[in-house]
């Protein structure tokens, strides 16, 4: 289905993720329109806030962004940011229009797989965030996980000094590790879809968001026509 006339407006908490998702909007929504909301201060301070604690402010924000693309006339919302997924539920009965939260997909494809779910993230502060996402997930599809979460910082660090081949080595090293002791992996951050390319061959699934977060964007697009 052509989806030329749509327009997708996405809010970014860090500009980091306005570059890793091009790839996947060539790959999946090519023809439709953009609209990027991009505030760097959003990641800044849920990182200052500390590991479980959001910003009221930010979930503020994600409302007020949300409503400035339904001004604008935007038919879907998505935000991009893992840290601070909560935003999408709170701000739903506030807006109009439709909002997909991008690793939302990615958990309900890890459920699938089995009982056992490796998270792997290099923020702290996604860690509690997509753990209660992949467990809202489960409970929808009525499972039970056993979550096994790993964090490698250093691999973020490199990332922002642009060293993307340092970030892919930490990660497909602690990928390697984590594939004998759980079912399926989730990547918990959009930045971490660079990985994607070089995970053909995994022992077992790996899922980004990337794939599986524009994938639904696309379907959701579709059912709007």
């Amino acid at each position: 289905m052509d989806l030329k006339g749509k327009t997708l407006g996405i809010i970014h908490a860090n500009i980091i993720t306005t570059k890793v998702m091009e790839p996947y909007i060539k790959k999946y929504i090519p023809e439709v329109t953009l609209c990027h909301m991009v505030d760097d201060t959003i990641q800044r301070d849920n990182i200052a806030a500390g590991v479980g604690v959001i910003p009221k402010a930010n979930y503020f924000k994600f409302a007020q962004y949300a409503h400035n693309l339904e001004e604008a006339g935007v038919d879907l919302i998505l935000l991009a940011c893992s840290t601070f997924n909560f935003a999408a539920e709170l701000a739903r009965p506030m807006i109009n229009t439709p909002i997909a939260q991008i690793d939302r997909p990615m958990m309900e494809e890890a459920v699938k797989t089995g009982k056992r779910v490796g998270l792997l993230a290099t923020l702290e502060t996604t860690v509690p965030s997509s753990e209660r996402l992949l467990r809202i997930a489960a409970a929808e599809a009525g499972k039970e996980v056993e979550i096994k979460s790993v964090l490698c910082p250093q691999a973020f660090v490199e990332l922002q000094k642009g060293d993307p081949e340092a970030h892919n080595r930490i990660l497909l090293e602690a990928i390697d590790k984590l594939s004998g002791e759980v079912d399926s992996i989730v990547m918990a951050q959009l930045s971490m879809s660079v990985l994607a390319p070089l995970l053909t061959n995994t022992k077992i699934p790996v899922f980004n968001s990337g794939d599986t977060g524009f994938g639904r964007v696309r379907k959701m697009l579709e059912e709007l026509t």
